[in-house]
């Protein structure tokens, strides 16, 4: 049974942050900057991988990298010279070095010469996201000279990660409204298969609102609070991630 009064207060809570004023303080305003298709993509894609600690930290350094990339990165992407990397090798965020930068560039070109979107890239491994981003990972390092240590940086849900910053890039892709947050690009992935992205933050607040039982904040935690929120949204359970999280980060809950 749904719980109408919870239904109300999160619908309510969504509408609170799900709106244009949120884009400035958070990671998405990264790709916000951009209006191709691709540098949207891209620059989404940097964004959310950073995306773990100060959300200020994260913004400057995503940017950062965007103008290391001369604010056009599918271009750079796509035609790069010894003389561009080089530019790119003092680049650092967190444990994210140069090295893992420039196997990320190698991958970006060696897809974006063979593909038009990255949607590709996540929906050619099957239907459910689980299987879009267990063939992710797999395709990403698919390359021969992966680097084993940027691994750690494209997570697996057949690991057990919770796939976070993954599950809220594709948020940003997928899901379209009137709002102007999400970008709503990717045709071939509906906002009902998206899986919602959860950390302390999210997990603290969907126990306390009854939502998610599970301790490990892991790929089965996400499965299980995805399915509270699609009994109150079937086609859009993904939504109620802006009233979580906003909760969680903005009011403390």
């Amino acid at each position: 049974m749904i719980d109408q009064k919870l239904r109300d207060f999160l619908e309510h809570k969504t509408n609170e942050y799900n709106r244009s004023s949120f884009i400035s303080e958070d990671p998405v305003s990264v790709p916000h900057l951009f209006r191709k298709k691709q540098d949207i993509e891209i620059a989404g894609f940097f964004s959310a991988i950073f995306s773990w600690g100060n959300r200020k930290t994260i913004i400057q350094k995503s940017t950062e990298l965007m103008g290391l990339m001369k604010n056009a990165p599918h271009a750079f992407c796509l035609d790069n010279d010894a003389s561009d990397l080089r530019r790119l090798l003092s680049f650092r965020h967190r444990t994210f070095t140069a090295t893992d930068l420039l196997y990320f560039i190698s991958f970006l070109q060696f897809h974006y010469r063979r593909e038009i979107s990255l949607e590709s890239a996540f929906t050619k491994h099957g239907r459910s996201i689980k299987e879009m981003l267990t063939g992710f990972q797999q395709y990403f390092f698919s390359l021969p000279d992966a680097p084993s240590r940027t691994k750690k940086h494209i997570a697996n849900p057949t690991h057990g990660s919770s796939c976070k910053r993954l599950n809220m890039f594709l948020r940003w892709m997928v899901r379209h409204d009137d709002k102007g947050v999400d970008f709503g690009i990717w045709e071939n992935i509906s906002p009902s298969q998206l899986i919602c992205p959860i950390d302390l933050h999210v997990a603290r607040v969907a126990k306390k609102l009854g939502l998610l039982q599970r301790k490990p904040i892991d790929w089965l935690a996400a499965e299980e609070l995805t399915e509270q929120l699609r009994a109150m949204d079937r086609d859009d359970p993904v939504k109620y991630d802006f009233a979580l999280f906003g909760l969680g980060v903005n009011e403390k809950f």
